[in-house]
């Protein structure tokens, strides 16, 4: 299989997010994208003899979710922050299908913030259901548990302490919730939308 790639992100200064959480953020995407591999890696090594080795890559492919699911749910976090803040463009289809859902565009977001407030680490994420036509809020606990099958990811919040910790304690995590929405690229979670329909 194909070695994954880190991919590397242009983020410039953040309101409310600190340039040495986005560092130290950043080193753990790294890790998710080096574990990945290794995981990959291992799993065709003990596939040469896979009936003696069955516990072993079962395990292996448990840990490649996670580790997977991490490298991924990052990526859409990070590029979601590239490029500056900007809003959503005029005439936005991303807004039109939100208004068609929620009472407004508004009440929407603050009901995913509400989402994004869950007890509990994970991911607060809002997905296009392309069966149903329909935008869909997920909370995935950890990296890897709760996420739908057949629902394409346009925006992801990360919810782990470590997304703020630097900046924030844990009991104002609300805070880092609106800094986040405050760097939030639109346009990026427009082209998202796009691509997930």
């Amino acid at each position: 299989m194909k070695k994954f790639e880190e991919k590397k992100f242009k983020i410039g200064e953040l309101r409310g997010i600190s340039a040495k959480n986005i560092e130290e953020h950043l080193k753990l995407y790294a890790g998710y994208v080096k574990n990945s591999n290794l995981a990959i890696e291992k799993i065709g090594e003990y596939m040469a003899d896979p009936e003696k080795n069955a516990y072993v890559i079962g395990e292996l492919q448990r840990r490649l979710s996670f580790e997977w699911n991490g490298m991924r749910n990052h990526e859409y976090y990070f590029g979601s922050l590239e490029g500056g803040a900007k809003p959503l463009p005029e005439n936005s289809e991303l807004k039109k299908a939100i208004e068609k859902q929620a009472p407004s565009f508004d009440i929407w977001l603050s009901a995913f913030k509400g989402v994004a407030m869950t007890r509990g680490i994970g991911w607060a994420v809002l997905g296009w259901d392309k069966e149903m036509k329909q935008l869909m809020h997920i909370w995935i606990d950890e990296q890897h548990l709760g996420q739908l099958n057949g629902v394409n990811w346009i925006l992801g919040i990360d919810m782990w302490e470590h997304a703020y910790v630097y900046d924030y304690p844990t009991s104002e995590k609300k805070k880092y919730i609106e800094a986040f929405f405050e760097n939030l690229n639109w346009e990026v979670i427009e082209e998202n939308f796009k691509k997930a329909q």
